[in-house]
């Protein structure tokens, strides 16, 4: 009984650390090249809420990833997943896309995003390491996850995955995010693990 509590233990601990052992071996950040579309979600959630998409932040290096900080990313990530009921925004609200925090406690993938995002810069995180990020799916379905940037890399909080992987571990062909020097702008992906196509809504 004892070696199987402490396997089960050590599974949850690694499960837990999901990317972060993988990261000390090297971290991985995404290429970008420059200035492209915002998704319309995002254009009219600053429309709405200019503070949003106003905040400018100098070149940076970024947050320092201690084992402490590890915890919160993995237990915001966890509370969101959990807490929040996925409902598309046609369900909500009768239109195609519409970014809102999860306030009713449901919301799609950008809700999703937004919420941790949130609540990562309440613990003083910049907002220039938490980037709304536009992917596409294995499937080819366009999604939003939230990339954190780390001195250990790049890591996602996805609401389909209760694990924080590097960006490099996922499924995803990653498109587009906002860029760490504005938030209101965006910038281009250059995966380079797949060939991505323009862009998604």
């Amino acid at each position: 009984m004892f070696k199987r509590r402490g396997w089960l233990l050590l599974l949850v601990a690694t499960i837990q650390a999901g990317a972060l052992g993988s990261a000390l071996a090297g971290p991985s950040y995404m290429q970008t090249n420059g200035r492209t579309t915002q998704p319309i979600g995002h254009y009219e959630l600053c429309k709405r809420s200019p503070v949003e998409c106003n905040t400018k932040t100098a070149s940076q290096t970024p947050t320092e990833l201690t084992r402490t900080l590890w915890a919160e990313i993995v237990a915001i990530n966890n509370d969101v997943n959990t807490s929040v009921t996925p409902l598309t925004d046609m369900e909500m609200w009768g239109v195609e896309e519409y970014w809102s925090y999860p306030t009713n406690g449901a919301g799609d993938c950008e809700d999703y995003v937004l919420e941790k995002r949130r609540r990562l810069m309440q613990l003083g995180l910049p907002a220039g390491d938490l980037l709304v990020t536009v992917a596409r799916q294995p499937n080819g379905e366009g999604h939003a996850v939230l990339t954190v940037r780390t001195s250990l890399g790049e890591f996602i909080l996805d609401n389909l995955d209760t694990r924080v992987l590097t960006w490099n571990e996922t499924e995803y062909t990653y498109l587009k995010r906002q860029s760490e020097r504005n938030s209101g702008v965006w910038i281009a992906i250059n995966d380079g693990r797949a060939d991505a196509v323009a862009s998604v809504r």
